[in-house]
């Protein structure tokens, strides 16, 4: 039976980078589960699973454009010092949460500190980088 849209799935994966650096992997934990098709996946792994077979493995190489899309400078944010809470700290690698449009989480990394402002990123982590995936299909429902 091949999977196909609509199709409940679950899989092991390990995504890595260019350069063979791990960002991410189910091996040491439960597979993946999700539904073919329903958008909570990148667009290129979603494809990736389609038409596989229980026990099917593969590598597949997922551009920046079909995975967290390519890095957007209208992403980058910069906020004057005087409306940073006082409580925070800002220096660069910190991560926050800002709340976006709709109430929604928006992760945010501090990228430069000068005396008037500081600069966010809202940028995903893997935005503007192609993933490398390795895929094995474990069940189909």
């Amino acid at each position: 039976m091949q999977a196909k849209k609509g199709d409940a799935v679950k899989v092991h994966y390990t995504g890595r980078l260019d350069d063979g650096s791990v960002f991410d992997s189910s091996v040491s934990r439960d597979p993946l589960g999700f539904t073919l098709g329903d958008g909570n996946m990148i667009k290129g792994f979603d494809a990736a699973v389609y038409g596989m077979v229980i026990g099917d493995k593969k590598t597949v190489t997922i551009p920046a454009a079909e995975a967290y899309g390519e890095r957007r400078q209208d992403m980058m944010i910069d906020v004057p010092l005087s409306q940073v809470p006082p409580d925070i700290k800002p220096e660069i690698g910190l991560q926050l949460v800002l709340q976006g449009g709709g109430g929604q989480p928006m992760p945010v990394t501090v990228v430069d500190v000068t005396e008037e402002k500081i600069t966010l990123d809202a940028n995903h982590e893997l935005a503007g980088k192609d993933l490398i995936f390795d895929i094995e299909l474990v069940s189909i429902n």
